[in-house]
This record gives structure tokens, C-alpha cells and sequence, in this order.
């Protein structure tokens, strides 16, 4: 994956397998931020482009802000903008657009998620692209899909959860439908751009030409409905939301205690006789001896497992699981999840030093790599704070 400007001038200095990668990054809000996040945590350069005025629709989506009154920044543009540089651009100006022919011939991928046409318009055609820089990878991020009839139609993450179904299947009936209680179009979408960005550099490899790679928030909605999906395509089932129970496997889901909410997962006969002998049920009942019996009896099953879990506390019956093999654990909040040593154990947590906003905690890379991955982190940048260092480094290049 050996970049165009690496033989040139060193772009990182932080490791990791996309070292000497360099991404442009002209996205905004979070799917395309996400995707482009993530490959700056596995070592590329990224460089984000943002309007002078304001930057990224997402500076302004707050509260919680932090830093100074006169330096706010927003903690949700923290959450998807860690490891790249700013610089600002009006890409309408003939400035900007020089500026951005210079960074894109000399970037091995850039990622957008404007609505379709919007960079033709600019000027910015993938054919002018790829007559600037026939190694460019475009990882293009719409709402639902370039092309089609809805093509055209703008993309927010509770609309796409809607349109694609997810809600259908999140809450705790038919009757109510739930949001994800995050992002989730968004943040799949970028996680599947990012996965196909690096195959599309692993295929640069092999054929020298770039190539564009597109999804969208459809495409990521559908691609994650799993067994759900074929449960219609393959048997014609439409599924709703069915709570905290699995819609085919019981019992599998949340459980009230004495003091909380336990969870466990009996996804085995094997694991059934010996979780219903640990809480007095006859496994033999025949309302419940298959697994398609307890599916299709799980009213009466809540019952009588929530019956037995209501006479001891989450910190008896969670030992009971683990020596009968049963997995289970409890619900936790984001605070405890933070605090758990199990959390900070795998590094997902991460220290960085932000110009204005000072020592910052930011969720970590969820990725880890025995042969070492990226060994320094950026903080996300203020507004502009690399201008200077990139058209110094643009100066220096042929």
C-alpha cells in the first residue's frame, strides 16, 4: 500500500499497518468522520478539510462542550475526529479548490459523503480525480445509495434506522419501535467504508488504479439485519422488536434479581439441563424440553426463571452461572464500563493533550495488533490548527 508522497517526506511518525498512508478527509457529521477516523487509528495521515466558517456541522452539536467560552469545543466532534489535522478550505473559492488539486494528488484515499453531485458541481468529478491521480482510492458514504430512485435523498442517522428497518426489529414490541441508542446507521456505514477502503488499497496493490468504493446508511442497515434478514428473505417472517429476549433462542436475555438485572445466554441443550437443574426447573417439562418449546412457551419461562432469580442477588446468581458454564453478566452503565479494570486492561482508553480543552480520556482504538500498532495519537484538532504544517509539507513535495 505504499503511498505517493511516502518516497517523498515521511507523513507520520506514529506506526501502525496504514503508515505512510494519506487520507483526505472532506466529510462531515459522523459516518464519513467515523470511516476516516478509523484509518487514522491503524497509522494514516488524515487530513480534514472543513469550511473556514464553523468547520464540521458537528463543533456545534452540544452540550457537553468543554474549553474555554471563547474556544468551545464539542465532546460529540471529539467522539469521531481523533488522530487527523484540520485545515480549512472554502472549496467554492478557486483558493480552495487549488489548494484541495494539490492535497488530492498527492492522498491515497479520500473519503466524502456529500450528496450525489455536489463534488461534480465543485468541480471535483471522479473522472477529473482520477485523471489528477489515477492511484486514488474515493471511499464515497451517501444516505441511500448514489443511484436508484432515492438516490438523491439526504441521509440522518434516525431516518436510515427507520427506513432500514432497525427500528422495526429494536423495542419492546410491534407497537414500538426504538431507535439504537447510538448512531448506528452512522457509525456502520463508516465502518463498512473503512473496511472497503483498505481492501480497495490492498487491490491498488495488485493493479496500480484506484477505484471508488461507495455505501451508504441503507446499505449499512441491511447489511447488519443477520439472521433477522434471512428469518424473510428465506422464510417469509416479518420480525418485530421482542424487548431484551433473543426471537430464537430462550432463554437468552434480561432477568430481574433481587437487586437488578441479570443477563445469561442458553445457547445449548447442554447448557439448559444444567441451567434449569441450577434454578429448580424440571428440564423434562415439555413446554420447555426443546429449545423451539421454550421459544415458543418464553412468557411462561420468564416466569419461572425470574421467580428463581428474585430470591438472591445479581452477586449470587452471576458465581451460579459461571460454575454451571452459563454466560451472563450484568448491565452496566457507560461510567462503570469506563471504570471497569477489565475496560482499561485492553486499552480502550486513550490519553491525548488537546490545544485548547487540555488532558483529554477518549474511548480508545478497538483494534490491537501483536506486531504493533499506531504508537502515537492525536488529539482531535481545533479549527485550522495544521493550515500552516500541511501547506509547508504540500511546498515540499514535486
Amino acid at each position: 500500500m505504499t503511498s505517493p508522497a511516502s518516497t517523498v517526506a515521511p507523513v507520520t511518525a506514529a506506526g501502525g499497518p496504514l503508515a505512510g498512508i494519506v487520507v483526505t478527509d472532506l466529510s462531515r457529521a459522523l459516518a464519513g468522520p467515523h470511516a476516516a477516523m478509523m484509518l487514522g487509528d491503524l497509522g494514516a495521515r488524515v487530513i480534514k478539510v472543513e469550511h473556514p466558517d464553523g468547520g464540521d456541522d458537528s463543533r456545534a452539536w452540544g452540550p457537553p462542550f468543554v474549553g474555554p467560552a471563547e474556544a468551545r469545543e464539542s465532546t460529540y466532534f471529539f467522539s469521531c475526529n481523533r488522530n487527523k489535522e484540520s485545515v480549512t478550505l472554502d472549496l467554492k473559492s478557486s483558493e480552495g479548490a487549488a489548494l484541495l488539486a494539490r492535497l488530492l494528488r498527492h492522498s491515497d484515499v479520500l473519503v466524502e459523503n456529500f450528496r450525489t453531485g455536489v463534488l461534480d458541481r465543485l468541480g471535483f468529478s471522479v473522472r477529473k480525480m482520477q485523471d489528477m491521480n489515477p492511484r486514488l482510492v474515493v471511499l464515497s458514504i451517501t444516505g441511500f445509495g448514489h443511484d436508484g430512485p432515492e438516490g438523491g435523498r439526504p441521509g440522518y442517522d434516525q431516518i436510515a434506522q427507520g427506513e432500514g428497518g432497525i427500528m422495526s426489529i429494536t423495542g419492546t414490541g410491534p407497537d414500538d419501535p426504538q431507535r439504537v441508542g447510538v448512531p448506528i446507521a452512522d457509525l456502520l456505514a463508516g465502518m463498512y467504508g473503512a473496511y472497503g477502503a483498505v481492501a480497495a488499497l490492498r487491490e491498488r496493490d495488485r493493479t496500480g488504479a484506484g477505484t471508488v468504493v461507495r455505501t451508504s446508511l441503507l446499505a449499512a442497515m441491511v447489511g447488519v439485519h443477520a439472521f433477522q434478514g434471512t428469518r424473510y428473505t428465506v422464510a417469509g417472517e416479518v420480525a418485530h422488536g421482542q424487548g431484551n429476549h433473543h426471537p430464537s433462542i430462550a432463554p437468552y436475555g434480561a432477568f430481574a434479581c433481587a437487586d437488578g438485572i441479570i443477563q445469561i445466554a442458553v445457547g445449548s441443550q447442554a447448557l439448559w439441563l444444567r441451567f434449569a437443574e441450577a434454578v429448580g426447573i424440571d428440564p423434562a417439562d415439555p413446554r420447555f424440553a426443546t429449545n423451539a418449546d421454550r421459544v415458543g412457551n418464553r412468557a411462561a419461562l420468564v416466569a419461572e426463571i425470574e421467580a428463581a432469580f428474585s430470591t438472591h442477588a445479581l452477586e449470587r446468581w452471576l458465581p451460579v452461572m459461571a460454575a454451571i458454564g452459563v454466560p451472563a453478566g450484568r448491565v452496566r452503565n457507560l461510567a462503570e464500563v469506563y471504570e471497569w479494570e477489565q475496560t482499561r486492561s485492553q486499552h480502550l482508553l486513550l490519553d491525548v493533550g488537546h490545544p485548547t480543552a487540555g488532558p483529554l480520556t477518549l474511548p480508545g482504538v478497538p483494534l490491537r495488533f501483536d506486531s504493533g500498532g499506531r504508537t502515537e495519537h492525536l488529539a482531535p484538532p481545533t479549527l485550522g490548527q495544521h493550515n500552516a504544517a500541511v501547506r509547508e509539507w504540500l511546498d515540499g513535495l514535486p
